[in-house]
């Protein structure tokens, strides 16, 4: 007797839609080719969410409830709150494996801003992005990475609006990797707060 196949939990379904949806846009978006993907029947992704944008909402909703542990895990896997921030705005990128994927996953954001349900996890996510963000600059500062007259909130809402800004630059340029263009822009908006060293001609005492 053949094993019975693994059922599939929530978080396989959601992986194999966001590899669905990177591949296709809104409009064209199955249960069909979700469950494909996933292994699964498309009756029983609509026994289990009833339909398409049910499954978007629920998606959305462990998106948003999964920002803080992703945030957590990055700034673990990092000696350095500079290196944290930096590596967690990369990852943005992963929106944009190229211009066209991040097209679609445009189309995609203008559901999460209509639909009543999608909006309140956006909105979620979004804002614990930007508490990652303060957190990030605020142990900058206390380890002395950043000038201690930085404002840090100030610097985490310019370093979130950086990111968002250069997403969409590098689709329209398109000059290396997405998460190349979004680091050096990120570099550039932290710059004027790195402390400065003296040169090492300065340093020498005159006889």
């Amino acid at each position: 007797m053949s094993p019975r196949p693994r059922k599939a939990s929530d978080a396989d379904v959601f992986a194999a839609a966001v590899r669905v949806m990177s591949r296709v846009g809104p409009a064209d978006l199955t249960l069909a080719e979700i469950a494909a993907e996933a292994g699964l029947t498309a009756g029983a992704l609509v026994q289990r969410f009833g339909s398409k944008l049910a499954l978007l909402r629920a998606m959305s909703k462990g998106a948003a409830e999964d920002t803080n542990r992703f945030a957590a895990d990055i700034r673990a896997a990092h000696a350095s709150p500079v290196a944290a921030l930096v590596a967690y705005a990369r990852c943005v990128a992963g929106l944009a494996p190229s211009p066209a994927a991040l097209a679609r996953n445009l189309a995609y954001l203008q559901l999460d801003l209509t639909d009543r349900y999608l909006y309140p996890s956006l909105l979620r996510q979004a804002q614990t992005t930007r508490r990652a963000y303060r957190s990030f600059v605020d142990e900058a500062i206390a380890a002395g990475e950043l000038v201690a007259s930085t404002d840090a909130a100030a610097l985490a809402r310019a370093v979130d609006t950086v990111v968002n800004g250069a997403l969409m630059t590098w689709a329209v340029y398109r000059k290396g990797p997405a998460a190349d263009w979004i680091e050096r822009d990120v570099r550039a908006a932290l710059a004027p707060y790195l402390p400065t060293r003296p040169r090492a001609g300065r340093a020498r005492r005159r006889r």
